[in-house]
């Protein structure tokens, strides 16, 4: 079997085109996919991640929602923060950005 080259920009564009099309089939339901990302402490590549999932969520025409949180943030906060957005209407999909600090949880 030959070795099929993938080109990373090139899919990824298919891929939040059709992201962008379902989202946008949505809307028309009267529904705005909404994400939020909780973000604990200041990790330098984790502040990365989040930038580029908020910039995707903007591409394809999503609600983003970043939530940044001390970095002393202890479980129980944490919790608390995710019951919030559990009874938000406006959220349907919440990630905690790993790695959580040593200090936190």
């Amino acid at each position: 079997m030959a070795a099929k080259i993938l080109d990373g920009k090139v899919l990824s564009a298919e891929i939040k085109e059709k992201v962008a099309q379902r989202v946008a089939a949505m809307k028309e339901k009267g529904v705005i996919p909404g994400l939020a990302v909780i973000l604990v402490g200041n990790d330098p590549a984790s502040e990365i991640y989040v930038r580029n999932k908020g910039k995707g969520c903007e591409e394809t025409g999503m609600l983003s929602r970043t939530i940044r949180m001390d970095g002393n943030t202890t479980q129980e906060a944490l919790e608390e923060e995710i019951e919030q957005l559990n009874r938000d209407p406006d959220i349907h999909g919440i990630l905690v950005q790993l790695p959580l600090p040593d200090e936190s949880i």
